[in-house]
């Protein structure tokens, strides 16, 4: 009985190991993901990317980053429309911390818009000193 329960214990560690590498985007992503350093070098370099903050209203009324548009994550799928003249452009995608983005960036690849995640969110924007309007 000791030897099932050690071998269940396992595989429940291994599976939740998985799903937490999963959330974060360090496995089975099909997009990119930046830092923000390169975020921010991208945002004054390149005409051809779009600006996606993904967090609640609350929080983008505290603080963004300047013409980010935003589509807080569980209204995304509804509201993919909002961002058909983005199509053919990068969209970098943040959040507070980055895993909101993640979801974010797997929905956008799905509907064949080319997402970048921005590792660290709004927390790491803020720190590689982005500038940040209310």
């Amino acid at each position: 009985m000791k030897k099932i329960t050690n071998i269940l214990y396992w595989v429940a560690m291994a599976a939740l190991l998985f799903w937490f590498a999963y959330n974060k985007g360090w496995i089975l992503a099909n997009f990119e993901s930046i830092d923000a350093k390169t975020a921010i070098a991208l945002l004054e370099n390149d005409d051809n990317v779009t600006l996606l903050d993904v967090r609640t209203i609350p929080e983008y009324k505290e603080g963004h980053l300047r013409n980010a548009k935003l589509i807080p994550l569980q209204t995304l799928s509804s509201k993919l429309s909002m961002l058909k003249d983005d199509k053919n452009k990068k969209i970098l995608v943040y959040c507070r911390s980055g895993s909101r983005s993640v979801s974010a960036s797997r929905i956008l690849k799905k509907n064949g818009f080319t997402p970048l995640n921005i590792k660290g969110g709004i927390i790491a924007l803020i720190g590689a000193k982005a500038e940040i309007v209310k």
